[in-house]
């Protein structure tokens, strides 16, 4: 038996999660129906607006519409602009009386006039029901098991005293007169699940209190030394700048996904620059490399003819010393010399040999000298490209070498929204966005948290609580559950049927 059970029924005469999925589908089928056609969804003309905030691609506006006209939040809507501009869709974050505030995917301008716009209720209904059918033709790609444990709340009486104010382990509940003290508790319990590691969805019944539930667990993080910009994130933009001193603008899903591929382009474009470098640099070091290479080939060549001719020079010295001292020399040292052939006759032969061979040499070494000063400055590297090469060098082998940075480059730059919201540890918007927006169907969750519970309608309510794999918190005033009355019992909802 669940502590949120009513008291004296059996569990087992309590609907599934999938009984109630099944019912809504079908109220919400049949309000779509009713609402096709009625005034919800008529164009509403002389429609004025003025941009109030742009972060990343997304752009706020505020419309005024004409008096007696309002939409609700998450409601779809066109906006047609006057003098033939392009359309752009948008959503209905909140507002008051007849003047909304909308996201819209594409900018219209500073300020417009006359404009139309076109609500799509009918279309939100349908998005709402195709996800709770799909919740229901796919259960092994949701969990309801959490779910079936939200049912017994969701179908108990009204009256305060049928709810339990602890729950289970895996159904949690929240009850308090104080708004304030309520969301202390679920800060502190936040703070608690994102230290254990765990992936939160927090929905709220609008945008209003979804931006002051951010500023309050922001701030208590804050107070406990988490860096709240690295683990929250506000799906839609935030309708106000500041909740309680911290600045909720920049805790944004856009702007956090605008930051972090903003950086990540410019961190691919200095990869870029550094890989062209290299790819630069590379060329030219080897050209030098081998100049490099021929400058020693010349130079040891140079050495070699040097040397050649320095011996030819020790040669031609000994022979005219021999020369100059032959007359005096003893007959016997003569005659030892004419034996081996050294006379005064062969010495000048062999000096006219060695002066031969000394010009052709120094001609050798003219040429070795001119191509030596040719291939000096081309070999030459300046003094700061090589310990740059190196470096480059260096990163490119870190990075996985040349192949895989081409890899990397070449990568289409896209900017995935669900692998970057699966990575947030904490996601505040509303339950009806969640149980509308595409994105919400690919992405899961440890822990829901439902502030303000008794203000969302339990179709949304179930296909948040779809979403988590552990844990369900609830959190609101009990008194709330009647007077919003958005969660009918089984036979509230069986005399309505009926009727």
């Amino acid at each position: 038996m669940m502590a949120t059970a009513m008291r004296g029924q059996p569990y087992k005469n309590l609907m599934t999660a999938r009984d109630l999925l099944e019912a809504w589908a079908l109220r919400l089928e049949a309000e779509q129906q009713r609402v096709g056609g009625t005034a919800l969804d008529q164009p509403i003309t002389q429609v004025a607006g003025r941009l109030v905030h742009t972060i990343g691609a997304l752009h706020l506006y505020e419309l005024t519409l004409p008096h007696g006209s309002s939409i609700e939040h998450d409601t779809p809507l066109s906006i047609i602009p006057p003098d033939d501009m392009e359309p752009t869709e948008g959503i209905v974050l909140g507002g008051q009386g007849n003047v909304i505030l909308v996201q819209t995917f594409d900018a219209i301008g500073l300020s417009c006039a006359d404009a139309t716009v076109v609500p799509d209720r009918a279309g939100l209904l349908a998005t709402s029901t195709t996800r709770l059918r799909d919740m229901l033709a796919q259960p092994d790609a949701y969990r309801l098991g959490p779910a079936d444990r939200l049912v017994p709340l969701l179908e108990a009486t009204t009256r305060a005293e049928d709810l339990s104010g602890t729950g289970s382990s895996i159904l949690t509940t929240v009850w308090s007169d104080e708004l304030s003290v309520r969301r202390q508790r679920l800060a502190v319990l936040a703070i608690e699940l994102i230290r254990a590691n765990k992936c939160i969805l927090v929905v709220c019944p609008n945008h209003q209190a979804a931006d002051a539930l951010v500023g309050t667990i922001a701030r208590a993080m804050k107070a406990v030394g988490l860096m709240y910009k690295t683990w929250v994130s506000r799906y839609e933009m935030a309708l106000a700048q500041q909740v309680e001193g911290i600045g909720i603008q920049e805790l944004g899903f856009e702007a956090q996904m605008h930051q972090f591929y903003a950086k990540s382009r410019a961190d691919k474009a200095a990869l870029r620059r550094k890989y062209d470098r290299f790819r630069e640099l590379t060329p030219v070091l080897a050209y030098k490399g081998q100049k490099q290479k021929d400058l020693d080939e010349v130079r040891l060549l140079e050495w070699r003819l040097l040397t050649q001719v320095g011996d030819l020079q020790a040669k031609i010295k000994d022979a005219n010393a021999t020369l100059a001292e032959y007359e005096n020399l003893p007959l016997f040292q003569r005659l030892s010399m004419q034996a081996v052939g050294k006379n005064v006759e062969s010495l000048h032969q062999y000096l006219g040999l060695y002066e031969s061979q000394c010009a052709e040499l120094r001609e050798e070494l003219d040429v070795a000298k001119a191509r030596i000063n040719e291939l000096v400055p081309e070999a030459a590297v300046p003094k700061d490209m090589r310990p740059e090469f190196d470096e480059l060098k260096e990163e490119i082998v870190r990075l996985g070498g040349t192949k895989k940075i081409r890899e990397l480059l070449a990568a289409e730059e896209d900017t995935n929204r669900q692998a970057f919201i699966q990575n947030r540890r904490l996601v505040v918007t509303t339950a009806s966005r969640v149980l509308s927006d595409p994105l919400f169907s690919r992405v899961r969750f440890d822990v829901l948290i439902a502030d303000e519970a008794p203000w969302i309608a339990a179709a949304p309510l179930l296909g948040a609580a779809g979403l988590v794999r552990e844990r369900i918190v609830i959190s609101g005033d009990r008194r709330d559950i009647a007077a919003a009355g958005l969660w009918a019992s089984r036979e509230a909802q069986l005399s309505q049927d009926h009727s």
